[in-house]
């Protein structure tokens, strides 16, 4: 079996292709269109979803789950101890509005915990790599740095994310618990991330998100050394029922007690 090493590596080259070809399309006018769901859909949606997958079969015989083919039954999905799940772009919303904010996110499941990732956003040029048991990284145009978060109290005022993109009930049931607050607005998977880089404290969603939605993001922040939590304070676990929905969750340095008041409202 391929070390975690190895398959970091080589989803970091896997990533940045899929980013280069989706950086041509956002740099040019191009169409959208609308799932089922209402959702909106891009052809760099497709382009990265295709790169990726067929990119990931080649690296390993594990099975992959993806936003653009999530129709797998459960009845074969419950079978998987091992597969890779793959969001090609979260962030639809970000890309047509041409903020910068959206990701290509990959991460390898094994046994419902993900364990090696990365989450690219390439229009800034950044890339957030981790594997278990090996840490987290940041890497940019000018650098490559690990990211190590510290257990230590949060300190007044807290800074909280809130999505860019979707009303946000979370800002009322917040400042209701933490008066003191400071909210950072950002898109996509580079909320979780921003968490694991320090340059928030913690990001609370209670509004519906998918697993592809987290699971690389996860892994990162985890990797550095803090946690996703569900309302029972559990960290999130992926391919554990026939629902790809995750349950409401927060995400931190460090488990605080209030926390629980935060699902309450």
């Amino acid at each position: 079996m391929t070390s975690h090493a190895a398959l970091l590596v080589a989803i970091e080259e896997l990533v940045r292709s899929a980013g280069e070809a989706v950086m041509a399309i956002y740099q040019r006018d191009f169409e959208v269109y609308q799932k089922a769901d209402k959702s909106p859909l891009t052809e760099a949606d497709l382009l990265a979803h295709d790169i990726i997958r067929r990119g990931l079969r080649e690296l390993s015989a594990d099975p992959i789950l993806s936003e653009e083919d999530k129709h797998i039954p459960w009845q074969q999905r419950q079978a998987w101890s091992r597969y890779w799940l793959v969001d090609p772009i979260d962030g639809t919303k970000e890309f047509i509005r041409k903020s910068d904010e959206f990701t290509l996110n990959i991460a390898l499941i094994e046994r419902g915990i993900p364990i090696v990732s990365v989450v690219y956003a390439p229009a800034l040029g950044v890339l957030y790599t981790a594997a278990k048991g090996m840490g987290a990284w940041k890497q940019d145009q000018h650098s490559r740095r690990a990211l190590k978060l510290t257990q230590t109290a949060q300190q007044a005022p807290l800074r909280a994310l809130i999505s860019r993109s979707h009303s946000s009930r979370e800002a009322a049931v917040l400042t209701a618990v933490y008066p003191a607050i400071e909210f950072i607005e950002k898109g996509s998977s580079l909320k979780l991330c921003a968490v694991a880089d320090g340059q928030a404290d913690l990001y609370l969603r209670l509004g519906p998100t998918s697993e592809w939605d987290t699971a690389a993001a996860q892994c990162i922040v985890e990797s550095a050394g803090g946690q996703v939590l569900s309302a029972e304070l559990q960290a999130l676990k992926y391919n554990q029922k026939e629902s790809v929905l995750n349950p409401a969750f927060i995400v931190s340095r460090c488990v605080q007690a209030e926390y629980a008041l935060l699902f309450q409202n």
